[in-house]
């Protein structure tokens, strides 16, 4: 047995890979893809099985480590990224922990950007620190600061592109040449961008980190994670960890990630436009001190995020409040704001139809030490904002009923 290829042309667009890219239909000639909720695969003969546990044939064995509908997500979004390879986790920081424990051995070193999302952080300081393994933290954006973190035993650069919450990019060309020229990997979390944006692949990444919780599926309905790269470091290095560790992706959300996937590219464009617009006139406002989004002039990386992320912004924006000195008033002013809004609904989670508000100090980055927030330049007065499809007007009298309360 051998599991057959899509069957589809060569060199086809990345809206109709997202539509079509996966298995061939089942005998039955389904359209919409089918979901194998099942646990198990029953063979042959005991030698068959033998030779498909042992890798010697190809085949579906347990769903922890092979699925068809798992495999269907995996195959749709490695055409996207436009990597030979993908594989799926339970969640976004399933497939950090996968990536992690698959590189990683006792007295490596990783340098990673400060500015990456506060999980992360935790994820390498806290627990495998204690196993060994170092980390440096440096600007996303200074180059020279990764280069003169490098140490002989670095295996490993980790980079988000755009960062969360401050939107910070980073040259990626750049930082795959620091990491080669040194022997080591780069690793870009692309949740942000998406492919439909940004395919760091082609700009020299060599692995590819996603959270499809967040705009691969696009409704907020499920946890996903994945990891797009070279066939040799996903089966050979990650694929062996992934079976005996088992942060696996269930096939029913795997098959909702799939669904959210045929519209990613119209949901990005559509979301991109109005957090443009948006943005614009946050910036216009007295209340805001600064707005932080790639799609502005005025964002630092302004020119290097249009050029790597096909000329668009995201659909994320960051906000400071001009509200007073101190931390205690700025996080009273930012929570008396968010609490004004009427239709944002106030939750971490982002990529979402629905747009959503939060306090990064306080929720996704609320683990670290405020002496770390400050170093990666999350304030008390900052808040975060996911654009989703409503209607910008309506967005924007929230806001305006939101900054009333400064």
């Amino acid at each position: 047995m051998t599991i057959p290829a899509s069957g589809l042309p060569q060199g086809l667009q990345i809206d109709t890979l997202a539509v079509r890219e996966g298995l061939p239909a089942t005998p039955w000639g389904e359209n919409s893809e089918a979901l194998f909720l099942t646990s198990s695969f029953c063979h042959p003969n005991a030698a068959t099985a033998a030779a498909r546990f042992s890798g010697e044939e190809e085949g579906f064995v347990y769903s922890r480590f092979s699925n068809p509908t798992v495999m269907m997500m995996e195959r749709r979004l490695a055409a996207l990224e436009g990597t030979e390879a993908c594989i799926a986790t339970s969640s976004g920081m399933a497939a950090i922990l996968l990536l992690l424990m698959g590189l990683l051995k006792s007295g490596d070193h990783v340098v990673c950007s400060r500015s990456v999302f506060g999980s992360t952080i935790k994820l390498l300081q806290a627990e495998f620190g204690k196993f060994g393994v170092s980390s440096s933290f440096v600007s996303q954006t200074d180059l020279g600061e990764w280069r003169a973190a490098l140490r002989p035993e670095t295996r490993l650069l980790l980079a988000e592109s755009p960062t969360n919450p401050l939107t910070e990019v980073c040259d990626i060309a750049a930082l795959a040449e620091l990491a080669h020229g040194h022997g080591a990997l780069l690793a870009v979390d692309n949740c942000f961008a998406t492919p439909a944006l940004q395919r760091p692949a082609a700009f020299g990444a060599d692995l590819i980190i996603h959270s499809g919780t967040k705009y691969l599926d696009g409704q907020g309905r499920v946890l996903a994670g994945a990891l797009c790269g070279s066939k040799a470091l996903i089966d050979k290095v990650l694929t062996p960890v992934l079976r005996s560790a088992g942060m696996s992706l269930s096939p029913f959300n795997a098959w909702v990630v799939l669904k959210g996937l045929e519209t990613l590219s119209i949901r990005m464009q559509a979301q991109c436009a109005r957090a443009l617009e948006l943005a614009r006139w946050l910036e216009a406002q007295p209340q805001v001190s600064r707005v932080h989004y790639p799609g502005l002039p005025s964002h630092p990386q302004h020119e290097l995020a249009l050029r790597q992320m096909g000329g668009q912004g995201g659909a994320v924006i960051a906000f400071e409040l001009a509200a007073g000195q101190g931390a205690v008033a700025q996080r009273s002013a930012a929570f008396a704001c968010i609490d004004a809004t009427r239709l944002m609904s106030i939750t971490a989670n982002l990529g979402d139809t629905k747009t959503t508000i939060t306090h990064p100090a306080s929720t996704s980055h609320g683990r670290l030490t405020e002496e770390q927030r400050q170093a990666a330049g999350i304030s008390q007065g900052l808040i975060r904002i996911a654009v989703g499809l409503e209607d910008a007007r309506d967005l924007q009298a929230d806001l305006a009923r939101m900054l009333a309360a400064v």
